[in-house]
């Protein structure tokens, strides 16, 4: 029993006190193996920067050109705010004079101030950006569309607006041109405009002007709710809809008013000349 556990004992020692030859090849090959497993993890993490790296620097790109677009838009809304005051200094008197003005000013915004939109924009993915430029292109199509109503008692039409930027843009990329949505929208605002015009004139004796005005301003309500339906729900057109129905209910009743109660507005008028548009009229016009 003795001999068999001594036996054991010495199987033991023999075992424990002989190299293990074939570990040492794998520890003198670690260093190698750690080398090209750090270069395989520099590689593959630098294969996951350079996207991002290039994703980062297309977004700083493009909030850069957001800002410049930004700052180009409400250089035009201020200018072109600037021309709607002009057109509003307008009367029977000085009409030629004033236009003219509001006429030169309106050119000045489309080549000082649009033109660095459209080459901001031009060639570009536009459409990402267009709630940053949307404000100042529709405030420009409402003093352009202002303009033309008073001097030549039209509607100015997109192809006409569109046609006044290609000088602007550049020959050899696609035209940049004003979209639909945003000329419609500029329309809108037009008629608060153009009822501020028709209380304005009829407070200086222009009733007639007053009801064209009424005349062109209910035709754009009425062709515009045939559209509006159609149109997106989130579009803002939906929401200035009941801005536009209450500019024409403002005009309709300005208009009624001088025609239903017109005695009652030569008292506090002052006007007591032949020339004033309430004297001459018929009975039968009150």
């Amino acid at each position: 029993m003795f001999s068999a556990y001594n036996n054991t004992l010495q199987k033991i020692a023999l075992m424990a006190s002989k190299p293990r030859t074939h570990i040492m090849p794998q520890l003198a090959g670690n260093p190698a193996k750690k080398a090209r497993a750090m270069c395989s993890m520099t590689a593959s993490e630098s294969s996951i920067k350079d996207p991002f790296a290039k994703y980062a620097e297309y977004l700083n790109n493009l909030n850069e050109k957001r800002e410049r677009i930004v700052k180009a838009s409400r250089d035009i809304t201020m200018n072109s705010k600037k021309v709607i005051f002009q057109v509003h200094r307008m009367s029977k008197h000085n009409r030629d004079e004033v236009l003219d003005k509001a006429q030169k000013d309106l050119a000045n915004v489309t080549q000082q101030y649009v033109s660095k939109l459209v080459k901001e924009l031009q060639g570009t993915d536009f459409w990402k950006l267009r709630r940053a430029y949307s404000p100042g292109i529709q405030e420009y199509v409402e003093a352009a569309t202002f303009c033309n109503f008073c001097r030549n008692g039209t509607l100015l039409n997109l192809d006409e607006m569109n046609a006044t930027l290609l000088p602007l843009n550049d020959p050899a990329l696609e035209p940049l041109q004003i979209n639909v949505l945003d000329y419609l929208l500029g329309l809108a605002d037009l008629t608060g405009e153009l009822m501020r015009m028709a209380i304005g004139r009829i407070s200086d004796g222009e009733l007639d002007y007053a009801e064209k005005i009424c005349r062109f301003v209910r035709e754009i309500y009425r062709d515009l709710t045939l559209i509006v339906p159609h149109m997106d729900d989130s579009s803002d057109m939906k929401q200035k809809m009941d801005t536009m129905l209450q500019s024409v209910i403002k005009i309709e009743n300005a208009c009624f008013s001088v025609h239903v109660r017109g005695s009652e507005y030569m008292p506090m008028l002052g006007s007591s000349e032949p020339g004033s548009f309430l004297l001459g009229m018929a009975d039968n016009d009150f």
